[in-house]
């Protein structure tokens, strides 16, 4: 018998998420011979769960792929990049300059992008294992299915306990209460029962995009890297411990095979969320969020590149900080851009040069060629709106440079050296004499510039606080962002975080 279940919208209405197909048909009832006897049919119903990672479009917050959800509040909020307003283009209510600034307030349509983003794949894993609940599949059926769709969630939880802290833990889809503040720690305990609750019942396979052992193992480990930020207990032999755990993986030797159009083949990609231009899955066009709208005659004599927008840029400071013989600065778009139809420097409309800048006029005011672009997706003629460059959330060197950074923290800088000399050599480095924690700060920048992840770094080295470029000191309590006030006026049992 099917039935219409509301719960899903109650809770859309709740968190402030909007998906299309947050009104699909679910079943009360399920014919045994009409629900999950094959893997083909369990695949296609897990399947929504991964899908709901790419992100979605809609009127109220940023939309789209996950670049502009949690990667755009992450990477404008850390010491890497910032989004300047040049003209009249990229203002937006002055959401990128607040959150440069470190001035935002819970009015930021970016926070609430991120927010929204994580509850909407909250919501549908829940929808998603409620449909598993009522099946008839055996217990030892549904076992590996609750595990893997547990722990995607978990991961969708691990974010809102780095962004929010205090956020509700919602895991059952037909109660339709409105739910209160959960502690930091609680949620925290949360994220980490449910993985190693889930692990025995997970592969153990290296199996691409999806929630295996190993993937479980690598959000576990970032868990205890940032317990001391999260939590004030610090876990740093617990993360060394995780990531040991994990295998079949190794570094790429082309540092740019884990951005490449077909970057699905690289060995050392553990999690990623994948994008298919047959599929229609709107793409990873995170580099066309950054470089002029005339970087395409770079491309392609005749323009053939689909867009870009002139936004993201490097912040000053960041493209120096490499050494030239680095290889992994060409992540980096810098200098004169030339047209290939001419051989000649790309000429804008003002009649300047189209040469990229390190330096910024300010935030609030910069002109359209300066600030050095991102370059680490690759970037060609004839690429399609509905690009395939998968976004890479986990890689291998990030386990490699875990390690080493809880090595130093534990007072065992020799133990370190054997997992950063895999990462320098690769870049063409020389590993330093002494690796303690300002080095490994700054190759966490030079390693995983543009991926999303230096705020989090920025927090646990406590340089989030100090004063950088076109920002001040910063208060503690802007570790974490405030509860977007749209979310409170819709539920009254929420309390704001404190600070804001």
């Amino acid at each position: 018998m099917k039935i219409k279940i509301t719960a899903v919208l109650i809770i859309s209405m709740l968190f402030t998420i909007s998906c299309t197909n947050l009104d699909e048909e679910l079943f009360d009832k399920v014919e045994d011979t009409n629900f999950g006897k094959t893997p083909k049919e369990v695949d296609a119903l897990v399947g929504g769960a991964y899908s709901s990672l790419r992100g979605f479009g809609d009127a109220i917050s940023n939309s789209y792929p996950t670049c502009e959800y949690v990667f755009f509040l992450n990477e404008t909020v850390s010491d890497e990049a910032t989004i300047p307003t040049r003209g009249t283009n990229w203002y937006d209510g002055g959401q990128y300059q607040d959150a440069q600034k470190h001035t935002w307030n819970a009015d930021n349509r970016m926070i609430l992008s991120a927010w929204r983003y994580n509850y909407a794949g909250i919501a549908k894993i829940n929808s998603i294992i409620y449909q598993v609940d009522k099946s008839s599949l055996a217990a030892d059926a549904k076992a590996p299915i609750y595990a893997e769709l547990k722990g995607l969630r978990a991961y969708y939880y691990y974010n809102l306990l780095d962004l929010f802290g205090n956020v509700p833990i919602v895991t059952n889809f037909e109660d339709v209460g409105l739910p209160s503040n959960s502690t930091r720690k609680q949620v925290y305990d949360f994220v980490e029962k449910e993985l190693l609750d889930a692990i025995p019942h997970l592969t153990s396979n290296v199996v691409y995009s999806k929630l295996t052992k190993n993937v479980a193992y690598s959000i576990l480990a970032r868990l205890y890297l940032n317990s001391e930020a999260f939590i004030s207990t610090p876990r740093w032999q617990d993360c060394i411990d995780m990531c040991q755990k994990i295998s079949g993986y190794t570094l790429a030797p082309d540092f740019f095979a884990n951005f490449a159009t077909e970057n699905q083949k690289s060995p050392e990609i553990i999690f990623a969320i994948p994008y298919d231009s047959k599929a229609g899955t709107v793409g990873n066009y995170m580099s066309s969020m950054s470089c002029h709208y005339l970087h395409k005659l770079t491309l392609s004599a005749t323009g053939d590149y689909p867009w870009s927008a002139n936004g993201m840029c490097a912040q000053p400071g960041v493209y120096s900080a490499f050494a030239d013989t680095d290889k992994r600065k060409k992540c980096m778009v810098a200098g004169d851009q030339i047209n290939l139809a001419t051989g000649s420097v790309i000429i804008m409309d003002n009649g300047e040069p189209l040469t990229y800048t390190e330096e910024v006029n300010s935030v609030a005011d910069a002109k359209e060629n300066q600030g050095v672009r991102i370059g680490k997706y690759e970037m060609k003629a004839g690429e399609m709106w509905e690009r395939d460059h998968d976004f890479v959330l986990i890689r291998y060197a990030e386990i490699l440079m875990m390690q080493a950074e809880c090595y130093v923290r534990l007072g065992s800088p020799d133990l370190a050296k054997p997992f950063v000399q895999q990462v320098t050599a690769r870049a063409g480095e020389e590993m330093p004499a002494t690796v303690d924690l300002a080095f490994i700060d700054q190759e966490l920048l030079k390693e995983f510039t543009f991926e999303g992840k230096r705020r989090t770094d920025n927090i646990r080295f406590g340089t989030f606080f100090l004063p950088w470029w076109e920002k001040g000191a910063t208060e503690q309590y802007r570790a974490i962002f405030p509860i977007p006030s749209t979310v409170l006026t819709t539920n009254k049992n929420l309390k704001q975080n404190p600070g804001y």
